[in-house]
C-alpha cells in the first residue's frame, strides 16, 4: 500500500530537472516505506492491546487525557508538580496551535485505507481532518517532554503513556508512521520553545553562598516547627514529621502564630515554621531576635522566600536540616514613625496594598488566584489618584513603589525571580503616576523589571527613605499590610539571618 499524498502539490520548481526528478524519487521511496511500515504494525500481532491503545487513543481525544493527568499532578500539592504540570499544558497548547493553523492545512495527506486493519482495532468514529502530522501524537510528546524539562522523575513516568498515545495512532489505523513522527518531533519542539520564553527553576541558577554554622539535627531533634493551620498545612507537616521523627510540630490558628513561636524559640535548637509569606515573616523576626537558624517548610500559596531559596518540599528541608547545610541571608528593617519591623521578599505603597486587601478579603471564598485577578481588576478600574511621596528631595506622584529584598532577574516570560538572597541591595523599582494607571502598570510590567521607560524606573540601593508619605497609605510587606504616614525608612541588613537550605544534590 503506498501512502496517498499527490507529489504535483510539491513545488519543486527552483530545481533543475535532474534534481527535480531526483527528489521526487527519493519521496517515492519514503512514502512506500512508509506504507510497507504501516501494513507490517497493522499485520503485527500486538498481545492485549486490542482492549487498551484504542481506548487510550479515544481518551486523548482534545486533550482530555492530558488534562486529567495535569489535574492529577497538580493534587500532589508539591510545587514542583504543580509547575511541571503547567508547563505539559502549555507546550500542548503551543503545539495543538501549530497543528490546527499550520500542519494540517500545510500537507493535505489523506488518511490510510483501513483496510489491512483488523476491525478489532478500529475507531468507532474516524477522523475527518488530514493525516499528516498526527495531533495526537504532538500533544503527547509536548506534554510529557514540558513536564519532564520541569521535572525529570514526572516526565520519565509519563513516557511510556505518550509514547502508548503515539503507537495507537498507527495500531487503530488512523495514522501512518511518518504522521506520528512528524507529530512527536513538533510536541517536543513546542515544548522547547515554552521553555526558551518561560525558563524551568533550574535554569535559574543561585548564587553559591558559603556554608553558615547550623547545628545538624539527623532525626530532627531540637527542631522545634510551627505550622499555620490557617494555610493548610496538614499534608506537608506530616510528611516533614516523617522524614523527621524527632522533630516538634506545633499546629496552631493565625491568631496564635506570634505567641506559639516564640514559646518555640525557647526551647529549640533550631526554629521551624510551616506557612505563607506573612508566616514567615514572623518566624524570622523571632529566630533573629533569639539567634536561632530557621527552617522554612513552604506552606502557602506563592511562597516567594522559600522558593527562591531553594526549598520546594519536605525532602529539600529535611535533607538540609539532618546534614545542617545553611546559608545566610539579607533581610529588610523597615522604620515608619513608631512602628518598626522588617521583610525578607518585598515592600510596596502605592496600589498594590489595595491589591492585597481585597485579594485577603476574598481568598477565603474563592481562593488565592481568583481572588488576587479579582483585586487587579477592582485596583485597576477604580478612579483614583496616584500617590504622592519625596524621593531623592523630590516630591512625586506614583502609582506603585516595590522594593525587593534582593534583585530581581526575568528571564523570557516567567515572574521575576531572585538568584542570590545575600547581595546587600534593595531592588527598587517605580511606576509614575499619570492619568491613566492601568496602561502605565500593564507597560510597566511589560517593559520588563530592569528596563527604563517613561513609566517604569529602577534602581539598586543599600538604603531608602521616603519622606512626606500622607496618612494612613497603605504599606503591604510579605503578604502584610498596614498604613503608614510621614517618613519611611528602608535600611538592608546584610547575611543578618541563617535559613537551612540544601548545598548539595539530593541522592
Amino acid at each position: 500500500m503506498s501512502p496517498d499524498l499527490d507529489l504535483t502539490d510539491l513545488d519543486l520548481t527552483d530545481l533543475d530537472p535532474a534534481a527535480r526528478s531526483a527528489a521526487r524519487s527519493v519521496l517515492c521511496r519514503l512514502l512506500d516505506l512508509d506504507g510497507r511500515l504501516f501494513e507490517a504494525a497493522a499485520a503485527w500481532h500486538w498481545p492485549g492491546a486490542e482492549r487498551v491503545l484504542p481506548r487510550l487513543s479515544h481518551s486523548a481525544n482534545h486533550g482530555v487525557l492530558w488534562f486529567a493527568t495535569a489535574a492529577a499532578m497538580a493534587a500532589s500539592r508539591t510545587p514542583r508538580a504543580r509547575r511541571a504540570a503547567a508547563r505539559g499544558l502549555a507546550s500542548l497548547s503551543v503545539a495543538s496551535l501549530t497543528i490546527n493553523t499550520i500542519g494540517k492545512r500545510s500537507v493535505r495527506r489523506a488518511r490510510p485505507v483501513l483496510d489491512p486493519v483488523p476491525l478489532v482495532r478500529q475507531l468507532k468514529r474516524q477522523p475527518i481532518t488530514t493525516s499528516f502530522p498526527s495531533g495526537h501524537s504532538a500533544s503527547a510528546a509536548a506534554f510529557a517532554t514540558g513536564v519532564a524539562l520541569e521535572s525529570p522523575a514526572w516526565g520519565a513516568a509519563l513516557a511510556p503513556l505518550a509514547f502508548s498515545v503515539a503507537a495507537s495512532r498507527v495500531y487503530t489505523g488512523v495514522h501512518f508512521p511518518s504522521d506520528v513522527l512528524a507529530g512527536a518531533a513538533l510536541g517536543a519542539s513546542a515544548a522547547f520553545l515554552v521553555r526558551r520564553l518561560m525558563p524551568t527553576r533550574a535554569q535559574m541558577r543561585r548564587r553559591p553562598r558559603p556554608r553558615a554554622q547550623a547545628p545538624a539535627l539527623p532525626e530532627g531533634e531540637g527542631l522545634v516547627v510551627v505550622a499555620n493551620r490557617g494555610s493548610g498545612t496538614a499534608d506537608r507537616v506530616r510528611a516533614l514529621h516523617a522524614a523527621l521523627p524527632r522533630a516538634e510540630i506545633v499546629e496552631c490558628t493565625p491568631a496564635e502564630i506570634g505567641d506559639e513561636l516564640e514559646k518555640a524559640a525557647a526551647r529549640a535548637r533550631a526554629l521551624g515554621v510551616c506557612g505563607g509569606d506573612g508566616t514567615v515573616n514572623a518566624a524570622a523576626r523571632i529566630a533573629l531576635g533569639h539567634g536561632l537558624p530557621l527552617a522554612v517548610l513552604p506552606g502557602g500559596t506563592l511562597n516567594h522566600f522559600a522558593l527562591d531559596l531553594g526549598v520546594e518540599d519536605e525532602r529539600d528541608l529535611a535533607r538540609a536540616v539532618r546534614h545542617g547545610e545553611a546559608v545566610r541571608v539579607d533581610a529588610v528593617r523597615y522604620v515608619a514613625g513608631e512602628r518598626e519591623g522588617l521583610f525578607l521578599n518585598t515592600l510596596s505603597l502605592g496600589v498594590y496594598p489595595e491589591l492585597v486587601r481585597v485579594r485577603d478579603r476574598w481568598a477565603p471564598r474563592i481562593g488565592g488566584w481568583p481572588a488576587g485577578l479579582l483585586g487587579a481588576l477592582r485596583v485597576l478600574r477604580a478612579d483614583r489618584h496616584p500617590l504622592e511621596v519625596e524621593l531623592g528631595g523630590e516630591r512625586r506622584p506614583l502609582w506603585l513603589l516595590f522594593v525587593g529584598n534582593g534583585v530581581y532577574h526575568r528571564m523570557g516570560l516567567a515572574p521575576g525571580r531572585r538568584t542570590d538572597l545575600a547581595d546587600g541591595l534593595l531592588d527598587v523599582r517605580v511606576v509614575h503616576g499619570s492619568r491613566r494607571p492601568a496602561l502605565r502598570l500593564l507597560a510597566a510590567a511589560a517593559a520588563g523589571p530592569l528596563t527604563r521607560s517613561p513609566a517604569h524606573s529602577a534602581v539598586q540601593v543599600n538604603r531608602l527613605r521616603l519622606t512626606g508619605v500622607t496618612p494612613g497609605t497603605p504599606m503591604a510587606y510579605d503578604g502584610e499590610v498596614t498604613a503608614v504616614s510621614g517618613e519611611v525608612t528602608l535600611q538592608k541588613l546584610p547575611e543578618a539571618l541563617t535559613v537551612y537550605r540544601p548545598l548539595t544534590a539530593a541522592p
